[in-house]
């Protein structure tokens, strides 16, 4: 989804009122998590790599014991292994395909629209997967360090469709940030269309577009005459890895 860290050219942070969601970084040395199938272990942010992640599905009987051996022998690893779910839950049917296309892992380019006119760049990469015995799907928005930023920065986005008003519901979190935001919405057209309201009040538009099997560019927009007009506030150009 978005990336809720913005800074300036010089690298400095923005104050948390003028964030952005999807603003994550992520350490040059982050490891490369393989198949579609292991793309995001939840809010926790753990990167198993291994054969012991596997759906939860009482189908799978020789799978589940392997979990649990993973749980026994490393108990910190327990809770992102169960959350792991390896394919969307029966129950979304087609809506599952809304945010199914999009687990892996992807190379982002990110670009921030300053109030100044200027726009910076950063270097990072996204995964998605799907949690909760595939009721849901998490995304972790990582950026790369900078020489002005030797950390990372994470966040991360938890999708699930609600089927009592039929729409997708989306709650954005960043911690380090004390970031919090919630959109709402699903397809338009050739779209992914996501509205909501930033903690300034003001309403903001999140557009995935230009999807194919190995790209997707992503927009955050805010509005401040009430969604008459739209200014793009991040612009970022995804490429598929896994």
């Amino acid at each position: 989804m978005p990336l809720k860290r913005q800074e300036t050219a010089s690298g400095a942070r923005v104050p948390l009122g003028n964030l952005r969601p999807d603003t994550v970084v992520s350490e040059g040395g982050m490891s490369k998590m393989g198949s579609r199938n292991l793309a995001l272990y939840g809010i926790a942010v753990c990167a198993i790599i291994g054969g012991g992640l596997v759906s939860t599905s009482k189908s799978q009987p020789s799978r589940i014991a392997s979990k649990s051996d993973r749980r026994a022998t490393d108990p910190r690893q327990a809770m992102v292994a169960t959350l792991f779910s390896s394919r969307p839950h029966s129950s979304l049917a087609n809506e599952a395909q809304v945010f199914d296309r999009f687990v892996g892992t992807w190379d982002a380019d990110f670009s921030f629209h300053l109030d100044d006119g200027r726009v910076t760049h950063k270097k990072g990469e996204i995964l998605f997967g799907w949690v909760m015995d595939g009721h849901a799907i998490q995304d972790l928005w990582i950026g790369y360090p900078t020489e002005q930023q030797k950390e990372r920065t994470m966040g991360t986005t938890l999708r699930f469709f609600d089927k009592a008003h039929h729409q997708w519901r989306i709650v954005f979190v960043n911690p380090e940030a004390s970031y919090v935001v919630t959109t709402q919405g699903g397809v338009e057209g050739d779209r992914i269309v996501l509205r909501g309201v930033d903690t300034d009040g003001l309403p903001i538009r999140w557009t995935f577009s230009e999807m194919t099997p190995d790209s997707f560019h992503w927009q955050g927009e805010k509005s401040h005459d009430g969604g008459k007009t739209w200014r793009v506030e991040e612009d970022h150009h995804m490429k598929r890895r896994s």
